[in-house]
């Protein structure tokens, strides 16, 4: 039979080969967790170190990296180019129509003026005049006053939209009418959409004039309804009856007068021979 004493060795022993196997065990885990330590360290190592196959792939990337960028600078000037020639077409658009109302513009000058020296016969005259100012001008009311030498006074020889006897006569100088007369200088009124109809100061006052010497003038008191306010064009038209129409008149005037001086001369002449 075992003694005490065999039965503690047998114990302290199974204790020792206890303890050993745990230290056995423990020793697995660490060589294990060293292995796994050491392989994810290469790992990392082969990471921090690029490949060949990465770097073709990097500089693949960004060659087509400054590819794309130079395309996006030859998008963006194309863009600009198209904006620019759409702005060259926008103006060579808007100098067309400029020229294309210049042309028009010359054209109904040069007939205005055609018409103004086709005939000598006075009332022809102011009725010419009178359709150049409704057509080309696009007035409503105005009225054409002669300036009387003996008088100094200025007065209506032909109207349109009002009776020549609601136009009052104007003495040389006085008011816009005569002021006008007197100085020789174009009047308009500031806003013609606010201008309301004053027989003594109408909205426009265009002298007739040969060279510095006015014979008379045209005052304009309405447009027509369509007519909201003046083109360049009539400003040329303005300047243009100023001078034609002033020349037409005289021209008439003494043509008729001339007329009526040699059939009278001829009256006499008839009445002496017979």
């Amino acid at each position: 039979m075992a003694t005490e004493e065999d039965k503690g060795v047998t114990s302290r022993a199974e204790e020792f080969l206890q303890l050993f196997k745990k230290g056995a065990e423990f020793t697995q885990e660490l060589l294990k967790e060293n292995e796994r330590l050491r392989f994810r360290l290469l790992q990392l190592e082969e990471n921090s170190h690029p490949r060949c196959d990465d770097v073709v792939v990097t500089e693949a990337n960004r060659k087509l990296a400054d590819r794309v960028a130079e395309l996006e600078m030859e998008k963006k000037e194309i863009l600009e180019r198209i904006a620019q020639v759409e702005r060259e077409n926008q103006d060579f658009a808007e100098r067309y129509v400029e020229i294309e109302t210049e042309n028009n513009n010359l054209a109904n000058l040069y007939i205005a003026s055609y018409q103004l020296h086709s005939t000598l016969d006075f009332c022809e005259v102011l009725q010419i005049i009178t359709e150049i100012i409704i057509n080309l001008i696009g007035a409503e009311e105005f009225a054409i006053l002669l300036l009387d030498e003996k008088t100094n006074e200025l007065n209506a020889v032909a109207t349109e939209g009002v009776t020549r006897e609601q136009i009052p006569s104007v003495k040389l100088g006085g008011g816009v009418i005569g002021s006008v007369a007197k100085t020789g200088e174009n009047f308009f009124v500031d806003d013609v959409s606010v201008y309301r109809r004053d027989f003594l100061n109408p909205m426009v006052c265009i002298p007739l004039k040969i060279k510095e010497h006015v014979i008379g003038v045209i005052v304009i008191y309405k447009l027509l309804i369509q007519k909201k306010s003046f083109a360049p064009v009539d400003y040329e038209l303005f300047t243009l009856l100023a001078g034609h129409a002033a020349t037409a008149i005289f021209s008439s005037k003494l043509y008729s007068e001339s007329e009526r001086k040699l059939s009278t001369i001829q009256g006499f002449i008839d009445l002496l021979t017979k």
